[in-house]
């Protein structure tokens, strides 16, 4: 691993054990944004766009470095600002955040991990490669896998930063438009288990698979026609 790399890794540490320590994870559960609505609302009606702002780079920081509430801060961007501007801000934020966690996994650990797990990379790297777009796609818009750590491994793939942004935004908006919209009716939540039902995740694994299923369709009617 580079020097600068290394420097880069124990700063992430630091961020995240200062995270821990001082339990700033708190402010980030359901209770307590739930417990908070009213004050938020307050705040915004007095200065809209210094609170938006705030939110915005409160959001973009956590995504960045992969700690817990990004969902949390999805839904209280649709109690604070509404459907239409809460899904356009989680949006944005949530795809920048994830950017540029892909950008520190990358530039920390990808030659890295490259180097020592080849043999193991090969089969990821040549997903990317044949499925492009796809590949990314399917897995943004399925919820049971874990943003933070598609970021992550995405990092370590020969996928472009401006492919994966695209392709992510796009990917992660229906989920974003869910939670947001269970945002504006946060007060009447009695947990996050009241905002995905079964049928609900059902339909998310469904979208997220059919690119893909699309895509061998089409590759198949082509091998057809050029046999």
């Amino acid at each position: 691993m580079a020097k600068k790399g290394l420097i880069l890794l124990v700063l992430l540490i630091v961020v995240v054990g200062v995270w821990y320590t001082f339990d700033l994870n708190q402010y980030f559960t359901f209770y307590y944004i739930q417990s908070q609505q009213a004050t938020w609302a307050q705040a915004l009606e007095q200065n809209p766009l210094q609170v938006a702002v705030i939110f915005f780079s409160v959001y973009v920081l956590v995504t960045a470095l992969s700690l817990p509430g990004a969902a949390l801060m999805t839904m209280a961007a649709g109690a604070l600002f509404g459907v239409v501007q809460g899904t356009l801000i989680a949006s944005f934020a949530s795809t920048i955040g994830a950017s540029l966690a892909f950008l520190l996994a990358r530039f920390v650990a990808r030659d890295w991990v490259q180097n020592k797990f080849s043999d193991q990379l090969q089969a990821i790297n040549r997903g990317v490669e044949e499925e492009g777009g796809f590949y990314l796609f399917s897995l943004r818009l399925i919820p049971a896998f874990p943003f933070f750590l598609i970021n992550i491994v995405m990092a370590l793939t020969p996928i472009r930063l401006w492919s994966f942004y695209w392709i992510s935004q796009l990917g992660m908006l229906a989920g974003t438009v869910v939670y947001v919209n269970a945002g504006t009716q946060l007060s009447q939540l009695e947990s996050l288990k009241g905002i995905l039902s079964a049928d609900l995740i059902l339909s998310f694994i469904a979208l997220g698979l059919l690119p893909l299923v699309a895509k061998k369709v089409i590759n198949l009617i082509r091998a057809r026609r050029n046999p």
